[in-house]
């Protein structure tokens, strides 16, 4: 396979946005089949699509990572980006909506609008994308595309436009009017024959046409003159005009067809070469980094060359590919860049296009364009590449927060650096995926955007790099405390042939009111009762006791400890004895100043539509979370801020999604500590009674 080299007006770049399952990977392969890539259409049922190439979206029939498909079509290049649907993915959704400039919402025409249709529009409008909805699974019986019309309307306002209507003979899709044109076309095989507009189409073809010429006339103070003199506007100037209206939102075309047939993808492939923007018609600034002022690279072929890392694949079979976007200039094969983030040089020796998982070998890359290079070693997502000359740095676009996590053991000790090495090249691979020690509870913890996520990540270990390692609930890291006073003392006496040990203290132990830090040391010893150069010794004596407080083996936070008494031996004293006898001391004034279980608390925001908060309100009492506030945001949605306990949290990605149809969202973070409820300190100490056991046996 070779592919031409294409200037900047001749790109297209375009992402495949939709709900899991509404069709977007069957309609790249069809986008494939039409431009002649492959001799036949492969089936995400069979698991042979080009994009979903990945071993688990072959055996789960769904998309998990983006892939980019690039596509000759009619003297251009569109390359056509295949974004999974799934809302575990959504970090693969982020990165290819940075790297494209116009998207194509697909709604399945037999589920209409799904929670993953809005979602994709609200993308769209945060990055300004120019888009068309295309309405699949038009031959399947009870597709409506009037309803998804319909809906979308409701939704989003006049700026839906549709451009083609159906024509259905026996419940048949056999065809499509133009809107535009006002013809009507049959389908024969994938090409198609004029046929005549039928009778119950022309009303709503009317109405459709109207919408259409008044946005035409919008465009300009002539055309709107033009418009109410009664004059009709060409083809040609309404496509003009139409694409000015697309290029900056103000009209969103529908379009619909049969991927499976593919019916209606060669008119969707059309229109998106004649209404999307090139990238030179999109802007893209950055800084340079040499005069501290802005760079406006806005994708021109003539200033100096710059990139940017929108995604990286580490695959155990292909190796490492960095997938860049060409911001400006023109990139060639050798060419030295500079990465700005790494401050490191490096040589890009060839230069590929990915096709799905196939590289194709280029000389050059326009700006605008998207390619892959292979082997740059230190490059990440989100790095700038340039010339040394001129070096340019760009934001990085926004990356979804991990909160769902797990702790991961391994199933072999022996794998444990196997491990972190494959969960390192995931990391790089997925943004959205994280790898946490938690020393403090002897866990690590792995975070994703749900279960799914989690899942598909030990799946990926076992098969691609295998390593096994299994999921399981995580540690909470609950502390321990005191509530009031104590006072008391403790002996260490042992006789062991000529030389004995002992030590001897009276302590009192108070609440500190401090829960940032374990403890306070004082001493108030009179006469030297205890001499000074044991007071070290007392002192780390109460470091090692509050390592595993003696309540449930947790740390401990906030105690007084004050010295006032106790007596020496010249000979038998010791650093040693004085460290034990404090040891004990701890344990007992510890147990006697009223000691109670902190739990770790969360502040939680949870982002529903209105509908939603009364049943999110009860479930977060359900977990013991204390609702602190409601505030309403744009788009009919409430943001519920309330405290939660940490350990309430486990679960509640799936459970909020179950609850709000997928359409809720949330983000925690670590506020405070607070006093845990009796009956979970009593669970808590019956299931660490063996710990504290464990730790009484030292002495």
């Amino acid at each position: 396979m070779s592919m031409k080299v294409y200037t900047t007006d001749k790109i297209r770049n375009v992402v495949l946005l939709g709900h899991g399952g509404s069709g977007k990977t069957s309609l790249a392969e069809s986008f494939a089949y039409l431009a002649g890539i492959t001799s036949r259409m492969g089936k995400v049922t069979d698991g042979n699509t080009i994009s979903d190439y990945g071993k688990e979206e072959q055996k789960r029939h769904f998309s998990i990572n983006t892939s980019v498909i690039p596509i000759e079509w009619e003297g251009h290049k569109i390359n056509v980006i295949d974004a999974p649907g799934y809302f575990d993915f959504v970090g693969e959704v982020e990165e290819a909506v940075s790297a494209a400039g116009a998207a194509v919402i697909v709604v399945n025409g037999k589920s209409g609008i799904e929670v993953g249709t809005q979602k994709a529009w609200e993308l769209c409008e945060k990055y300004k994308l120019p888009r068309i909805v295309y309405v699949s699974n038009m031959d399947v019986d009870n597709a409506s595309f009037r309803q998804v019309v319909e809906d979308m309307t409701n939704l989003y306002g006049k700026k839906m436009a549709p451009f083609n209507l159906p024509i259905r003979e026996d419940e048949k899709f056999v065809g499509y009017v133009n809107v535009i044109t006002e013809s009507g076309n049959r389908w024969q095989g994938k090409e198609v024959v004029p046929c005549d507009v039928p009778e119950y189409s022309k009303a709503n073809l009317q109405i459709c046409r109207d919408t259409l010429m008044e946005a035409v006339a919008e465009t300009s103070e002539e055309m709107m003159e033009r418009y109410f003199g009664g004059e009709s506007f060409s083809e040609a100037e309404i496509r003009a005009a139409l694409r000015t209206n697309v290029c900056d939102c103000s009209i969103v075309p529908m379009t619909m067809g049969s991927n499976v047939l593919c019916q209606g993808v060669y008119t969707l492939l059309d229109d998106m070469v004649k209404y999307f923007p090139s990238p030179e018609n999109r802007q893209i600034a950055g800084i340079n980094m040499k005069t501290n002022e802005i760079y406006n690279a806005d994708y021109d072929f003539s200033k100096a060359k710059s990139a940017y890392i929108w995604k990286t694949i580490v695959d155990p079979f292909i190796g490492k590919y960095s997938l860049i976007k060409v911001n400006s200039g023109v990139l060639k094969t050798d060419d030295l860049l500079y990465n700005v983030d790494r401050d490191i040089e490096e040589k890009v020796g060839k230069i590929y296009v990915l096709q799905g998982n196939k590289p194709i070998e280029v000389p050059e890359l326009h700006a605008g364009d998207i390619g892959a290079l292979a082997k740059l070693t230190a490059a990440r997502t989100g790095n700038s590449l340039s010339t040394k000359a001129t070096t340019i740095k760009y934001g990085k676009f926004d990356i979804s927060t991990p909160y769902t996590y797990m702790r991961y053991k391994p199933k072999n000790k022996g794998d444990v650096d196997k491990i972190s090495q494959a969960l390192q090249k995931l990391t790089h691979e997925d943004q959205t995926l994280k790898v946490v020690n938690d020393a403090e509870n002897r866990q690590t913890l792995l975070y994703g955007m749900g279960d799914q996520h989690l899942e598909i990540i030990v799946s990926r270990l076992l098969n691609e790099y295998k390593v096994e390692v299994e999921l399981a609930k995580p540690k909470i890291a609950y502390r321990e405390t005191i509530k009031s006073k104590s006072d008391v003392e403790y002996k260490y006496k042992k006789q062991s042939g000529g030389h004995g040990q002992y030590g001897h203290v009276k302590m009192r132990f108070s609440p500190s009111e401090d829960l940032e830090t374990a403890f306070v040391f004082e001493q108030e010893v009179v006469g030297g009762a205890v001499p000074k150069n044991y007071f070290p010794a007392v002192e780390k004596g109460l470091q090692e006791s509050v390592i595993k407080g003696p309540m449930a083996a947790y740390p401990v936070v906030g105690v007084k400890a004050v010295l006032y008494d106790g007596s020496y031996h010249p000979v038998d004293s010791s650093e040693q004895a004085f460290k034990m006898a404090t040891i004990q001391a701890f344990k007992k004034g510890f147990m006697e100043a009223k000691p109670i279980l902190l739990e770790p608390i969360a502040s939680i925001k949870v982002t529903v539509p209105d509908a939603y908060t009364g049943d999110v309100m009860g479930d977060l009492n359900k977990r013991r979370g204390r609702v602190l506030g409601m505030n309403p945001i744009v788009g009919g949605k409430q943001v519920i801020e309330a405290d939660i306990p940490m350990s309430s949290l486990h679960g509640y990605c799936t459970d909020l999604r179950s609850m709000t149809g997928g359409r809720g969202e949330y983000a925690y973070e670590f506020a405070r500590y607070e006093q845990a409820p009796s009956d979970v300190q009593e669970k808590e100490v019956a299931a660490r009674a063996a710990k504290v056991a464990e730790n009484n046996t030292d002495d």
